[in-house]
């Protein structure tokens, strides 16, 4: 609508400027509290078409900033490179679902070896593909790490996240709070 001035009465927004703005204002009760003793790590990945394709480093900031809050910044660990300039996961755009494995593997190389330099125990994805291929990766590749999403780990640090909503995490937070 911008590029062709289609005039509109909305706004696009993404849920995680949503948290963000409602950490804020005190809506979302969050803190990394829960994490001071626990030091575990945590790092992210940058969706292509949230942040690279669209809300750019207001995105990757606003991302960044959610976590933090949650984790506590001195637990986390950027990608390098991070932002607008991460790598892609490699399961986008019917990468995932498109039937080569072995070829999207090796494209996700380049991600899991991203993944493993930051020594995060665990990769925050907001993208249900992203979260899918860097899982994969894991898997394949041996890496010791677990993927979750920005809710989960929003939900461990309010006390509300189910017993039945922790399969994927590793054994350092599947029981925590409970």
């Amino acid at each position: 609508m911008r590029r062709f001035n289609i005039p509109h009465k909305f706004e696009f927004t993404s849920i995680i400027q949503l948290y963000g703005q409602w950490i804020r204002e005190g809506k979302l009760k969050v803190n990394s509290d829960w994490n001071k003793d626990l030091k575990i790590k945590f790092t992210v990945q940058d969706p292509c078409n949230i942040v690279r394709k669209t809300l750019r480093e207001e995105m990757a900031d606003e991302l960044r900033f959610v976590l933090k809050t949650v984790v506590g910044e001195e637990n986390f660990v950027d990608m390098v490179p991070c932002g607008v300039n991460n790598y892609c996961c490699g399961g986008g755009g019917g990468a995932l679902q498109g039937g080569f494995t072995e070829e999207r593997r090796a494209y996700g190389k380049i991600k899991f070896d991203q993944v493993m330099a930051t020594g995060a125990k665990y990769v925050v994805a907001p993208c249900h593909n992203c979260h899918a291929q860097i899982e994969d990766m894991g898997h394949h590749y041996g890496g010791e790490y677990h993927v979750l999403h920005l809710w989960t780990i929003m939900c461990l640090a309010m006390g509300i996240l189910g017993e039945n909503e922790r399969s994927y995490l590793g054994p350092d937070l599947a029981n925590f709070g409970l």
